[in-house]
């Protein structure tokens, strides 16, 4: 979970997170290296009072600056297309969630096992927190899924736009009204996971939180046994 001095992502808990951070790591290191020649060029002109004829017009330098951009380019396009199309990969699912999102709460439906179920999952208030819970992120009923299963989740709205975010998973998917967003994800660590909406979606946003707890398979079957 992210802290009040965080500057980074948080903690990658899934395959699709860890190319997203391999990827930002990659881009900021490129672009690292061009801020600080296009720094050393500018401090080279402005402190050099001589002048060559040569730089003023060259084909081969022309030549330069044109290839070496196009090739940047191709090194940022190829990792970041292979990352769009694991985004948009549906491989046969373990479990299908259906997430309905509403003013103000979320509710979750199991409903490809052989038991239906459903549960609510609304904000705990200050007052019911208990010592250790996360003011504005904890929830009467959290979503459990198990670990190392490939998860599918329905997400649509019962009412006005939300998007169903959980950073460390790299989720985030708008839940629109009349439409069925899909999105699958897996993760091989255990743990607990919070989001939050990040739609601006009426008076009470900012009391949507999210808490999905990744569990082992045989905790998940117990865990839906007793719902």
């Amino acid at each position: 979970m992210a802290n009040h001095l965080q500057f980074n992502f948080q903690d990658a808990t899934s395959p699709l997170m860890q190319e997203l951070v391999k990827f930002h790591d990659h881009s900021l290191t490129i672009l690292f290296f061009i801020s600080a020649l296009i720094l050393y060029i500018l401090m080279m002109t402005s402190l050099s009072k001589l002048t060559n004829k040569n730089i003023l017009d060259s084909q081969e330098i022309e030549m330069v600056w044109t290839v070496i951009p196009a090739f940047i380019l191709i090194m940022l396009a190829l990792p970041s297309i292979q990352i769009l199309y694991l985004m948009d990969e549906i491989a046969s699912p373990d479990i299908t969630i259906k997430t309905v999102g509403h003013q103000w709460y979320w509710t979750y439906e199991f409903s490809d096992l052989s038991k239906e179920s459903e549960i609510e999952s609304y904000m705990l208030p200050t007052a019911d927190l208990q010592n250790g819970d996360f003011r504005l992120l904890e929830v009467d009923n959290r979503i459990s899924v198990p670990m190392d299963s490939k998860i599918r989740m329905l997400i649509t709205s019962e009412d006005v736009l939300h998007a169903w975010t959980l950073p460390s998973m790299g989720i985030k998917v708008d839940a629109v009204p009349g439409r069925l967003n899909q999105v699958t994800f897996s993760s091989s660590l255990p743990g607990l996971f919070f989001g939050q909406c990040s739609e601006i979606c009426g008076a009470n946003h900012s009391f949507m939180p999210i808490a999905m707890e990744v569990i082992p398979l045989k905790t998940f079957e117990s865990w839906i046994i007793k719902l």
